[in-house]
């Protein structure tokens, strides 16, 4: 009689691609990559068409305006929805209106009807869908993880994002070359199939039960309180609304260097991205590996001091290769303060307000660049973009001189209730 030889155990995945055991997630992380890409490179097209049609440093920050400003008053309620419905459901839905919304795109720009109005009518609808996208986005990942991964499924959310960001404007920048705006915007219309067919896909979690008790503005001032209660959630929210308002509006500008500055054509945009991109991959990367919450709080402050210098020397630098080093620095600063943010939220939050938790992470993350994409375009616009750019950086590192601060704050607090409790007498055992 033949005996089988037992089947050879199946390797365990690398530490920092665990989140990948779960199907789910891995369905998810495909859909995102494809549209991710197709997204970026209409991020890059809208963009250069605007200021095609334009010529005004202005006009691109109203734009971007445009894009974010229907975030600030319907977060709130969106995470009250995210908290109450199925994820997968809104996604899908939200997923297909951004189709429609590239597909809208795409047509009049092959039609030659294209004004600026429509541009920025089309971005407010977009900013609409995201407002509810965003949140759900974030919250999913803990049903397809478990807590025990989510880290890592955050991480690896934002590498997907991040090689979408490299990927993405160099395809454009070589698409504007050749088929011009409406390819761009047609291929993001068609990236979308992929992430719808992997949410229908996914099995998913049980939809969340809706609460019975109060009304959606209870539920909403509820997520607020909670929120706001929390020390440590509250000054990273604080934070972050100040660093994404002034400091991270240097992409809205990003035309003005190509055209303007180095005179260059939509080629070299697309490397200008896609370096930011690059910096960017890298810090999602060392994320995907980091556990320890006092290596996440590090992460805060080496991200912005990165950020502040690399945006300071692109500002300023004239050859190519070296704005793009700038750019790559800058970019690794940025996202590896954005994603420990978002993960120090994450592990923090409980369960039942992750949703409304995460809308106003969206709301602060995201509501703040209107006002701060409409300054940087002013001041752009009067005194150039270099100095836009540099006053970005300044608010980047006077964010990581607070963070400093407040790192040692927090080591002498945990020390001193370390001590607290050494010196607490253990009780004795009976005779």
């Amino acid at each position: 009689m033949s005996v089988t030889a037992p089947r050879a155990a199946r390797p365990p995945l690398h530490d920092g691609l665990r989140a990948f055991r779960h199907r789910d997630f891995r369905l998810y992380f495909t859909g995102q990559l494809i549209s991710l890409v197709g997204t970026w490179m209409q991020s890059v097209a809208q963009g250069w068409l605007m200021h095609r049609l334009t010529s005004s440093a202005f006009m691109l920050g109203l734009l971007s305006f445009a894009q974010f400003a229907p975030v600030i008053p319907l977060a709130l309620w969106a995470g009250v929805v995210v908290d109450h419905t199925s994820k997968r459901r809104l996604l899908l839905a939200t997923q297909a209106l951004f189709l429609l919304q590239a597909a809208a795109l795409a047509w009049i720009v092959s039609a030659h009807l294209v004004q600026p109005w429509m541009v920025i009518g089309l971005a407010v609808a977009y900013g609409i869908a995201n407002t509810f996208d965003l949140p759900a986005r974030q919250s999913i990942i803990v049903e397809m993880t478990g807590k025990e991964d989510l880290p890592n499924g955050i991480a690896l959310n934002s590498a997907a994002f991040n090689m979408a960001r490299i990927l993405g404007p160099a395809v454009a920048g070589v698409m504007l070359a050749t088929i011009g705006e409406a390819g761009c915007f047609w291929l993001n219309a068609v990236s979308y199939v992929a992430v719808l067919v992997c949410l229908a896909m996914m099995r998913g979690a049980p939809a969340a039960a809706a609460s019975a008790a109060g009304s959606k503005r209870l539920t909403m001032r509820e997520g607020f309180e909670y929120a706001w209660g929390n020390r440590s959630i509250r000054h990273l929210l604080v934070l972050l609304a100040v660093i994404s308002g002034l400091g991270f509006q240097f992409s809205v500008l990003l035309p003005v260097y190509t055209r303007d500055v180095l005179k260059a054509s939509a080629d070299v945009y697309g490397w200008l991205f896609s370096a930011f991109g690059a910096g960017s991959l890298v810090a999602a990367v060392r994320m995907a590996v980091t556990r320890e919450r006092w290596a996440l709080r590090r992460h805060l402050l080496i991200g912005l001091i990165a950020a502040g210098i690399g945006l300071a020397g692109f500002a300023w630098a004239r050859w190519l290769p070296a704005m793009m080093g700038f750019a790559a620095l800058a970019g690794f600063g940025l996202i590896l303060y954005v994603s420990s943010s978002n993960t120090l939220i994450q592990l923090t939050v409980e369960d039942r307000y992750r949703g409304r938790v995460m809308s106003l992470y969206t709301l602060f993350f995201i509501g703040t660049a209107p006002f701060g994409s409409l300054f940087a375009g002013a001041v752009a616009e009067r005194w150039g973009a270099p100095i836009a750019t540099s006053i970005c950086a300044i608010v980047l590192l006077g964010g990581a001189v607070w963070v400093c601060f407040r790192l040692r704050e927090v080591a002498a607090r945990e020390a001193a209730e370390r001590e607290a409790a050494e010196r607490v007498p253990e009780p004795e055992s009976p005779a």
